[in-house]
């Protein structure tokens, strides 16, 4: 029996990418094949969760909230995933995934949100969405994507200390109009 490493779920506004400012269910999986030094994932907690359980879960939360978005993130939600096992279909909701695009997607994941964790990560094939964290010495990089036939966003870094680097990718998004910018709305508006 399938079983899934789930760091939390609940029920918010996604405050980032394409679909910022919709309510959402997040299913936040824990463990990842990289380690980013801005990720906001505890990966040291984890609930084991069966295919049941999983789906249980999120249809309690989505219970009064029809149209609300489902959202895989982690960690890397893709080293939990198969294409044998789909999730959530045929809860009406449209499944979304936030990936690091170094690992295939699911046929079933409605939309995909690569978000590159450096030059030689590689993207998976096609993906609705690329959202960068802002690091200027990544430009070339950001550019090199310019061609590519999907959304675009520029998220300024979130430092440790509490500070972000806005004003420079603010600049960089008004200096190329095919990226918009993406900002924590969750965040600025205080909730999880």
């Amino acid at each position: 029996m399938r079983r899934y490493r789930v760091n939390e779920i609940f029920y918010s506004i996604q405050g980032e990418g394409a679909f910022a400012g919709s309510p959402a269910v997040f299913v936040r999986f824990s463990g990842c094949n990289l380690a980013c030094p801005w990720c906001d994932t505890d990966h040291s907690h984890a609930v084991e969760m069966t295919h049941d359980e999983l789906e249980d879960a999120v249809r309690e939360l989505l219970k009064g909230h029809g149209g609300a978005i489902i959202v895989l993130t982690g960690g890397e939600p893709a080293l939990q995933l198969s294409e044998d096992a789909p999730l959530f279909r045929g809860s009406g909701s449209r499944v979304c995934i936030e990936t690091n695009g170094t690992l295939p997607v699911p046929d079933w994941v409605d939309w995909v949100t690569v978000s590159p964790k450096n030059e030689l990560s590689p993207i998976v094939p096609a993906p609705d969405e690329l959202k960068f964290v802002f690091e200027p010495e990544h430009i070339p990089y950001y550019l090199s994507m310019q061609e590519e036939r999907c959304e675009k966003s520029i998220q300024p870094l979130a430092r440790k200390d509490g500070t972000t680097n806005l004003r420079e990718a603010l600049d960089f998004v008004l200096a190329h109009p095919r990226f918009k910018l993406s900002v924590q709305l969750h965040k600025i508006i205080g909730v999880r």
